[in-house]
């Protein structure tokens, strides 16, 4: 009775709006001084159906105007908002009694974990398949969400994340097929619809309309991608070694980066000797490096997003000589497992630092919080992702279950739940923690405490992390590149912040206008810092970058990345502070 309720109320809407704009989009008022709160969260329920009515009303102007501001006519607005809702009304007339019970039955399940779900056979044929899709297409992995198809994660050295236009978060509106088809409108669209849209064979380009996870379409862009295969060896470890000058002589880092942990499970069971790993190529790695006599050494694990337990577990063993590496719990056991590195040597003991940023999850998270746990290096970057629970698939007659069944504890006792790994050394968010991240999730389980295990620590870095942040930040204040991250952290955060936009289109110009002058001024500041020509507006902004990403995959040299330089000098200050032996390091038996 009470989804049949919801499902009369939500036809009857449907059917309201739809009206609404057969009657004419040019028939809305923004001359009014009108907003719309668009966290309605803490907003109060609407005391009547009038109030109700104008309620959804503003919600429907708001989507015109942002529209308008993206320089579409009216003509063009109308038959996208019909279709839009329309789709959404031929979703809702399909709806089945299976559909009714997986959203009553996860509206329960959603109270103790996020990420406990039943999947219906639809619901699970749709998971499978975007499971499935991860490494083909374009590489990332999208759920459905309040009517708009989100993106979760890329994946690690696909097609979206070598384009670096496409983001965790972003929504998409539309897609288009080549260089110049016409963009669809996916909003209230079916998963797998949208999915077969971007799907294509391989070496075609697909067009995306995205705006960000606010759904403020004035924010709408369009990225290409080429579709292509993610091939083991993109995913593999890679090494690179830069030189840094110091008052005690010149320094060599090493740079490990790992974009995610991986084994080649095939070549393990065809009895490879040979197989891949990620512990397998940067113990080779390292090597290589210790030859080119790195003085430290640098594991970038900047938008990992985890993969194999076992990985996680053994390459932290190539930087310990023995002792725990994590603890996994399981639901109403009372002891946790330890996982062990006990083979009693290391790859490299030399100095050491961990880069991360809030993508950074579940196997990474186990690594960096092993090697703070040990003191073993300094981690540096930003407050990790806090992926800390196991999710296991349960088959059922009907559809499947997908159920939280454990929980990552580090070998100190804390979990990684939630709260993920906070670095020794920060760097501005540029992601936002207030909304990428386990601790956005409503009902995400909390951050506990168990039992440490016995370890022991290295000398560690502590004694010297008060003078590290120090000249880091005498270092950053005078940098352009961080005053730049700074800038675009704070403002990305106060436009989070906002619980109202306005619904007059000359305050809206305005708004728009004045954001617009202010990201031109900061974007110019940098390239002139940077001794480039500064730009007249945002469009031939964006027009240099796809140049030179285009330089880029075909080869040039990369720009040098500013937070593995300064990365690089914090361990050179450790370097020098501590007093490493430089070009000593060496595997210990």
């Amino acid at each position: 009775a009470i989804y049949n309720t919801f499902h009369d109320r939500l036809l009857k809407r449907l059917n309201a709006l739809l009206a609404r704009l057969e009657d004419g989009v040019e028939k809305f008022n923004f001359d009014a001084d009108e907003t719309l709160q668009i966290d309605r969260e803490a907003a109060p329920w609407s005391e009547n159906e009038t109030a109700n009515d104008a309620l959804w009303d503003r919600r429907l102007k708001a989507s015109i105007l942002s529209m308008r501001l993206s320089d579409r006519d009216l003509g063009d607005i109308q038959d996208v908002l019909l279709k839009r809702y329309r789709n959404r009304l031929k979703q809702a007339q399909q709806t089945r009694s299976e559909d009714a019970f997986q959203l009553y039955i996860n509206a329960f399940a959603s109270t103790y974990d996020p990420h406990t779900q039943y999947l219906s056979p639809r619901s699970s044929e749709n998971f499978n398949m975007t499971m499935s899709l991860s490494l083909q297409g374009i590489g990332a992995v999208l759920r459905t969400e309040d009517d708009y198809t989100s993106v979760v994660r890329l994946v690690t050295a696909g097609p979206a994340d070598k384009a670096g236009e496409l983001r965790p978060a972003d929504r998409i509106v539309s897609v288009g097929q080549g260089e110049r088809g016409k963009l669809i409108d996916v909003v209230g669209w079916r998963l797998d619809d949208v999915v077969e849209l971007i799907r294509g064979p391989k070496g075609t380009i697909v067009r995306l309309g995205l705006v960000d996870n606010s759904g403020d379409e004035e924010s709408s862009r369009v990225i290409r991608i080429k579709r292509d295969t993610v091939k083991l060896e993109d995913q593999a470890a890679k090494k690179r070694v830069f030189t840094l000058e110091s008052e005690l002589g010149d320094v060599r880092i090493g740079v490990l980066e790992i974009p995610t942990f991986y084994v080649d499970f095939n070549a393990v069971r065809r009895g490879d000797k040979d197989f891949k790993s990620t512990t397998r190529d940067v113990n080779k790695l390292i090597e290589e490096l210790k030859v080119e006599g790195v003085d430290g050494l640098v594991v970038d694990l900047r938008s990992n997003g985890g993969g194999s337990l076992q990985e996680a577990q053994s390459l932290t063993g190539l930087f310990i000589r023995t002792g725990p590496t994590v603890q996994v719990r399981k639901a109403r056991r009372p002891n946790a497992r330890v996982y062990r590195d006990e083979d009693g040597r290391t790859a490299w003991d030399g100095p050491l630092a961990v880069l991360v940023n809030r993508l950074s999850a579940s196997a990474s998270e186990i690594f960096a919080g092993a090697i703070q746990d040990y003191q073993r290096g300094l981690v540096i970057g930003t407050q990790t992702f806090g992926k800390g629970t196991v999710q296991t698939l349960v088959p059922l007659n009907r559809g499947q279950l997908k159920i939280t069944e454990a929980k990552f504890y580090r070998v100190s006792g804390d979990s990684t739940q939630h709260q993920g790994i906070v670095p020794d050394i920060t760097y501005p968010d540029v992601f936002g923690i207030d909304n990428i991240g386990e601790s956005t999730l409503e009902d995400a389980l909390t951050w506990d405490t168990i039992k440490p295990t016995s370890y022991r620590q290295t000398n560690g870095v502590e004694p010297y992390l008060d003078r590290l942040r120090m000249n880091h930040e005498r270092r950053v204040a005078q940098d352009p590149d961080f005053a730049y991250l700074r800038s675009l952290s704070d403002w990305r955060r106060q436009k989070r912040a906002e619980t109202h936009i306005s619904l007059n289109q000359a305050t809206r110009v305005n708004e728009k206008e004045a954001d617009d002058v202010w990201r031109l001024d900061l974007e110019n500041a940098l390239l002139i810092a940077k001794g480039e020509d500064p730009v007249t507006n945002l469009k031939e902004l964006e027009t240099r970058r796809s140049q030179r990403e285009a330089e880029k995959i075909s080869g040039s040299d990369e720009d040098p990345d500013p937070l593995i330089i300064e990365t690089g000098n914090i361990l050179m200050d450790y370097i020098n502070l501590s007093g490493s032996n430089r070009h000593t390091a060496q595997a210990s038996n």
